[in-house]
């Protein structure tokens, strides 16, 4: 049994997809940021950087904080969605990489200065505006001819993917970027991700762009 302390956040998601999809057993625990509650010493203990995801695998006494950690632990236990070595490996962690270090942290500060605080900054909104439409620009490009991004449906998808699903956040029309449209809805239908958008507790349907 793993035990998952997670928010209903992007990163927060890619975790909970990820053992919906692996059909690996576990218990969700709810860490409310909102509250604070990610600073408490014991889940502290798990993830010292008080930053949720983080896991306690209970079958062999491993705790991990950091989703992209996470997600290749995960795979590697189960021998699925990441491929186990060459070329197809590398492509997979290549894609897991430019999300943790480019269409995470980017969009996350896009939520901020577009959604959060408007006007708290001209500058910085436009900035992290660019930045995004240029971010989705890359996906939809790398997805023109392909179902999923690195080969096989993988865990890059699974880290990408929860960001993409706060595309009206950063103000993105998909219809704009056609590639990235047909990979969100496909992926958006799988019964797994469906399950693992809804932990910790279900805040309504997943969005979806626009017909047409």
């Amino acid at each position: 049994m793993i035990g998952l302390y997670t928010w209903t956040t992007p990163n927060g998601r890619k975790v909970s997809i990820a053992l919906e999809e692996l059909g690996l057993p576990y218990t969700a625990h709810a860490v409310d940021i909102g509250k604070g509650e990610q600073f408490a010493p014991a889940f502290l203990a798990i993830s010292p950087n008080n930053r949720i995801p983080a896991i306690a695998d209970h079958e062999t006494g491993t705790a991990l904080m950091e989703s992209g950690a996470i997600l290749m632990y995960l795979a590697d236990k189960t021998g699925k969605l990441l491929p186990p070595s060459g070329e197809p490996r590398a492509r997979v962690i290549e894609w897991l990489m430019w999300q943790m270090g480019g269409f995470g942290p980017m969009l996350g500060q896009a939520h901020h200065f577009l959604r959060n605080s408007p006007t708290a900054s001209e500058y910085a909104s436009k900035r992290y505006a660019d930045e995004a439409q240029r971010l989705y620009g890359v996906l939809d490009r790398r997805l023109a001819g392909r179902d999923f991004v690195a080969g096989d449906y993988s865990i890059a998808d699974i880290a990408i993917w929860p960001w993409a699903a706060r595309f009206e956040w950063h103000r993105a029309d998909l219809a704009q970027f056609p590639n990235v449209r047909r990979w969100y809805m496909q992926i958006a239908q799988r019964p797994a991700v469906q399950r693992g958008y809804q932990v910790p507790k279900d805040v309504g349907a997943i969005p979806l762009p626009a017909a047409g």
